[in-house]
């Protein structure tokens, strides 16, 4: 019986494979993965310096996560795929390989969480971007929910788009503080322009 090596999604890998497209098989299964902490704590350049979605011990909540299979048949090699996709090096991919019993997360518990969904539902191992919330570095102060608003409202034109596109468009489930509070704010409800 072939074991599956899974690809966790939580953000935009979801809407987007990108270049990862060929390299998996069938479709997302939505709310199947493990819960992890998530929150809105890294800015990133590529989708124009918006709040994107990491993996945050500290400031997230217990997030469904998702899953779809890696076409490959090494977990290295799904770590490989994923790093390209993410532009990344491979350090920032975590990832539990059952087979060689070995594992790699810059997040405590993470792997461990992933460790014992893996060998629950019978997979080889998993995969799931690693980034780290980058609010401190490029603001100079820990990411919180009032900061992370504050944040937001010195974005303009489309950098205020590409972040209303990307925060509300995350998953359903993908319930964090940050979102949470943005649900319930009249600035972000009515997209900035009140």
């Amino acid at each position: 019986m072939h074991k599956p090596i899974h690809i966790l999604g939580y953000g935009s890998l979801i809407w987007d494979l990108d270049d990862l497209a060929p390299k998996v098989r069938g479709d997302w299964r939505m709310s199947a993965g493990p819960a992890l902490p998530l929150e809105f704590s890294r800015i990133s350049p590529k989708r124009k310096l918006s709040l994107v979605v990491v993996i945050d011990t500290d400031a997230g909540d217990p997030c469904p996560t998702h899953v779809i299979d890696s076409a490959r048949d090494t977990v290295a090699e799904a770590v490989v795929d994923l790093a390209a996709r993410e532009r990344t090096e491979v350090a920032h991919i975590g990832w539990v390989d059952l087979d060689a019993g070995t594992s790699h997360s810059n997040r405590d518990g993470v792997a461990e969480r992933v460790r014992a969904w893996c060998e629950a539902t019978g997979a080889k191992g998993a995969v799931w971007t690693d980034l780290d919330g980058n609010f401190e570095q490029a603001t100079g102060a820990p990411f919180t929910v009032a900061r992370g608003i504050a944040y937001l409202k010195t974005l303009k034109g489309e950098n205020l788009a590409a972040a209303h596109e990307y925060i509300d468009g995350a998953p359903a489930g993908t319930d964090t503080p940050l979102r949470r509070a943005l649900a319930a704010d009249d600035w972000w409800i009515t997209r900035g322009t009140g």
